[in-house]
């Protein structure tokens, strides 16, 4: 199976950039997106034989999440059900027969870490929730987590610090994670590969430069990590300020 994440920073205008395009050739089982900044009426588009299920913050023009899928789930489900959690279209959980998928765009910190006491929050009130399902059955997790964990995972570590998405605090929620159960995929596969990115800033020629973070992950169950074919970032695709992250896994 195929798994296609991207954080799109804007479905509409995504579309005017390749995004049609880039669908297409993928043809993937499951794409999810994350940071739609619309609505699901305003979507005028169709993508032939997928099902799709929107979770669209309450502020319009805000974060917001969708699954294109071509296989119909047993359940979905979104946010997480705490009400401070559950107003800006953060998270679209789909039950299958086997494995459930998780598609998540986790608050940023913002600067000077005005939301950080927040995210603090939201990382455990949401590893919660991935814990639950891994009790019944394992989890595949895709999206933009908004951390680099690790040094390797950035192009500037010393100079960001201190910056939303490389705080201590936020490096250790994801470390907990990975410590209960998970695995990063991509380093699962490649722990040494350096100059990996999905995310550039659009300040500085940052992405000319591959001065970038990885921030875009497919984070799965420890019972599926023997499953992954492959973890795959198309550094190459435009279109975001992110780039799309594939995984590979075999579930059938």
């Amino acid at each position: 199976m195929r798994f296609i994440s991207w954080n799109v920073n804007g479905l509409r205008a995504c579309l005017g950039k390749g995004f049609e395009e880039f669908f297409k050739e993928q043809d993937a089982d499951f794409f999810c997106i994350q940071e739609t900044k619309m609505q699901k009426e305003q979507w005028e588009h169709t993508f032939e034989g997928y099902h799709e299920y929107w979770n669209s913050a309450e502020k319009k023009g805000y974060s917001g999440t969708a699954i294109f899928t071509k296989k119909e789930p047993l359940s979905v489900t979104y946010d997480l059900g705490i009400e401070q959690h559950d107003k800006e279209g953060r998270v679209i959980t789909l039950e299958y027969d086997n494995f459930y998928l998780v598609n998540v765009y986790t608050p940023n910190s913002k600067r000077e870490l005005a939301r950080l006491d927040y995210r603090m929050e939201w990382e455990d009130d949401f590893r919660a929730h991935l814990k639950k399902l891994d009790e019944q059955k394992p989890v595949i997790l895709c999206g933009d987590l908004n951390v680099a964990h690790k040094e390797i995972d950035l192009k500037n570590p010393k100079t960001n610090t201190r910056n939303a998405g490389f705080t201590i605090e936020e490096r250790e929620k994801m470390t907990v994670l990975l410590d209960n159960g998970f695995v990063d995929s991509f380093r699962y596969l490649y722990p040494d590969a350096t100059d990996r990115y999905t995310w550039w800033s659009y300040m500085f020629r940052a992405r000319e430069k591959n001065a970038g973070w990885r921030i875009d992950y497919f984070v799965v169950s420890e019972s599926l990590k023997e499953k992954i074919k492959d973890s795959i970032i198309h550094q190459d695709t435009q279109g975001s300020d992110h780039c799309p992250v594939e995984l590979d896994i075999e579930l059938e």
